[in-house]
């Protein structure tokens, strides 16, 4: 467990180092500065990934690779249908929920006594 916390401290300090040097090289070529963040990126991970939560974290990530893979789009027909339903549905609820605040808005002038007239 120790030995865990060891490799994830180093491969922070490393991804840490890295985009510190990425600042202060500022005026180095910024391909050779985004190449290095890179690299170093890549080191941190794989150290990481040698813990056991990294390992978890891996594991989580192939396990919703899978699930990704199963998952049935809707054709764009359907997508467009649905869009189309939607769309109507706001608008319907929209016009009604307007009626409805004029109404209750045109009652309660006419009870308290307020508006134009």
């Amino acid at each position: 467990m120790k030995l865990d916390i060891l490799k994830l401290v180093i491969a922070l300090l490393i991804l840490v180092s890295a985009i510190v040097a990425f600042y202060i090289f500022a005026n180095e070529s910024q391909l050779l500065r985004v190449v290095g963040l890179l690299a170093a990126s890549g080191i941190s991970i794989m150290i990481a990934l040698q813990t056991e939560k990294g390992r978890g974290i891996w594991a989580f990530i192939q396990d919703a690779q899978v699930e990704v893979r199963k998952v049935v789009w809707p054709t764009r027909q359907e997508t467009v249908q649905t869009t189309a339903i939607v769309i109507i549905a706001v608008i319907f609820f929209a016009i009604i929920l307007g009626i409805l605040d004029w109404g209750l808005g045109a009652a309660i002038e006419s009870i308290i006594g307020q508006g134009g007239g």
